[in-house]
């Protein structure tokens, strides 16, 4: 599983569902979580953030800028396009599931989801990105 320490950055333009996932990663176990409200801030937040951020937990509909493009910017720059990416959204439709994995995500959870479902996931997204 990933580091506890890993900068995990959470994103979604709803304040109770930012507060209720960085309240998961806290139960699993990560330190140093960090919030934005829209793609267009997490980006922002992404570029000037010491220590770099290690994980992404993003909702897909947001303004300003959805979790797509925000996966897309992450995944188009190379300083950035390691980092994984779990999207965490009410979209459901195996096409938007497909266009969500072509824009690069690692993972995709669908709401409501529980925390040992978000464990999942992410334990999930190491095994495939990062355990060696």
């Amino acid at each position: 599983m990933f580091n506890p320490s890993t900068p995990v950055l959470v994103v979604d333009d709803m304040m109770t569902m930012r507060k209720l996932v960085s309240k998961i990663c806290k139960e699993i176990g990560f330190t140093t979580i960090s919030e934005a409200a829209d793609g267009a801030l997490a980006w922002t937040a992404i570029q000037n953030a010491n220590p770099p951020i290690g994980l992404v937990i993003s909702d897909w509909n947001m303004p300003n800028a959805t979790g797509i493009d925000l996966v897309k910017r992450i995944r188009a720059d190379s300083r950035f396009n390691g980092i994984p990416f779990l999207m965490v959204t009410a979209e459901a439709e195996q096409h938007q599931v497909v266009e969500a994995l072509k824009a690069g995500v690692d993972n995709y959870v669908v709401k409501p989801f529980s925390a040992p479902v978000l464990k999942e996931k992410l334990e999930a997204i190491y095994n495939k990105r990062l355990a060696k």
